[in-house]
Order: structure tokens, then sequence, then C-alpha cells
């Protein structure tokens, strides 16, 4: 079983990743420390014990605040694709005063750090927002970092497009000078860029077939998050639902999902039209990038682990 701390941002895909997390017995989730991105820290930290409670683990995981703001500039924040609470509305019951974690209380910079110590080379990191808290781990306690066993970040877009500009994916533009301080860290890094996450998603057929019958918790949690108009058997505003974050959890349950070059890189931290940009560059600390994907596969263990 692999130990992981998912260090996150908590968004629609965000949501589902944790999901897929502590529905798969190849994981035992340690930790979930919240960061800005997607929308505000203090909501992504009432998102991380809302999904908790949906998910209600049975070993409950250590939750930490992290990062308010990037090491530099301003945050983007991404209301437009996840909703002003970051859950695309979805209606989560907490009538229940039952808390489902256990409350950390110092950054989420010292906790990872920690964890790693107390677990040397057994914990992978499953980065699904902006690198600032690892970053920021780097800089606290670099010896620490080092028993980290891997970092699976999802971001980046490397011979793709940009989801945010024409060049840059979000989570790596919302502090591109922390994605370049854990990328030249030496620490194994794998990136999951957009090169492989626009090859696994959600289609209004997918839904019609799988999902919009079946009744349970996430299933509902599913449909509500996305948008998904069972009547009209359409997504509201979208065409399709990406699983940017589930991917790098399902990069931890089954390595073999993905094929990776080790690929230097260099992001691009000056202001300008190439700001947070990840290029390939000749010379430079090389990570792990992932470029293709078995996405038929990907798409049936995910569906199979929200039941």
């Amino acid at each position: 079983m692999n130990k992981i701390i998912i260090d996150c941002d908590v968004g629609v895909d965000d949501a589902l990743a944790l999901i897929l997390a502590f529905h798969s017995p190849e994981l035992e989730v340690m930790a979930v420390t919240g960061v800005n991105g997607n929308v505000p820290l203090d909501r992504v930290f009432v998102n991380i014990q809302k999904v908790l409670s949906l998910i209600q683990p049975a070993a409950k995981p250590f939750i930490a605040k992290g990062a308010d703001r990037p090491l530099r500039g301003e945050s983007p924040y991404a209301h437009s694709v996840h909703g002003q609470d970051g859950l695309g509305g979805a209606y989560i019951d907490q009538k229940e005063k039952e808390e489902w974690w256990k409350a950390y209380e110092g950054h989420a910079a010292n906790l990872i750090p920690e964890m790693a110590r107390r677990y040397p080379d057994e914990i992978t990191l499953v980065a699904v927002g902006p690198l600032t808290n690892l970053a920021l781990a780097l800089h606290k306690d670099p010896t620490g970092m080092k028993n980290i066993k891997e970092i699976i970040s999802m971001g980046g877009a490397v011979r793709s497009q940009g989801n945010i500009t024409p060049y840059a994916e979000f989570n790596i533009f919302s502090d591109p000078l922390a994605a370049r301080l854990v990328f030249e860290s030496g620490l194994p890094v794998t990136l999951v860029p957009l090169d492989v996450t626009h090859q696994v998603f959600l289609t209004p057929l997918i839904m019609k077939e799988r999902i919009s019958l079946l009744e349970n918790p996430f299933y509902r949690f599913l449909m509500e998050a996305t948008g998904y108009d069972r009547n009209h058997q359409q997504f509201h505003r979208k065409d399709l639902i990406y699983l940017h974050d589930p991917l790098a959890v399902g990069a931890v349950i089954d390595p073999n999902l993905l094929r990776k070059e080790k690929l230097a890189l260099q992001v691009e931290t000056q202001e300008g039209e190439q700001y947070g940009r990840t290029r390939e560059v000749e010379r430079g600390p090389e990570i792990k990038v992932c470029l293709e994907v078995d996405a038929k596969r990907f798409v049936g263990l995910f569906l199979s682990r929200l039941g």
C-alpha cells in the first residue's frame, strides 16, 4: 500500500481526485493539505472538510492549511470553472458533527516534511494545485523533504497548449516560481501535464450510460459538481469534463497507465506572454514527464472506484 499526501486547492477535479484516492485500496492517504489556487485558501480548507465529510474515511487523515498566496504575484483563481464555492455548487450534507479528519495546528509546509521524516522513502506527495506549499517546505526543511519518495505533480503544458494562456497551465501559472524551485530541487518529480490529462475526460454519453441512473452520494456529487443535466443529457456550459487531478492519483495507483519520458524543463518566471510556460530545454535538471495514457483503462478505473 502506497502512503500518500494530497496537496490540493479543492475545486471540482481535486474533489474527484480525493474520492478516487480514498476509494483505492492501493493507497493510504496520510494527510490532505490545502493551498491557495482554484479558490482562496479559506474556501479550499472548507472544501477539504466538506469532501472528507462526503467520503467519511475509516482512517482519518491529518489536514493542514498551507500558503494563502503565491510566492510572488497575484492569484488568478478559477471561479469561472469551479464556481464561487469551488465545488460547482454541489450540496454536501454536513449535519453530522463528526469530524472525518485530524486537524494539524501548524502550516502544511511543516506537516509535509514532518511526515516524510516519520516515514522515510515511503510517502508519495500528490500535488494537484500550485506548488507553493512544496516550495515553502523545501525552504523550511530541505533535509526532511529529501525523505519524500516521489512527487507527482499535476501541472504544465509541455507539448500542448495551455489552459489559462496559450502557453501556460493554471497550476504552474498560479505560482511559476514555486514550480521552478520544485522542478530544480533534485527530488524525484513526475509531471502529469495537460498533454495527458486532456486525453482523459467524461462525456455526456458516459454520464448517461454509466452515471445518471446510479444512486449513491458520490455519483450525485459528480453530477452536481460538473453541472450534468439528466434531462438534456449535457453539461452546463461545457462539452467535456477533464479528469486532470484524478489522473495524478491514477499515476500512483497504477504507474503503468502512463508512458513517461525524462525531460529537462524550465518554467518561465518572467512577466510577459509566456509567463508560467513549462518549456523543454536542452540542458537542466530532468524530471519524468507523462506524455501518453491508456485513457480507456483509466476512465474505467475512475468510474469503478466512485461506487
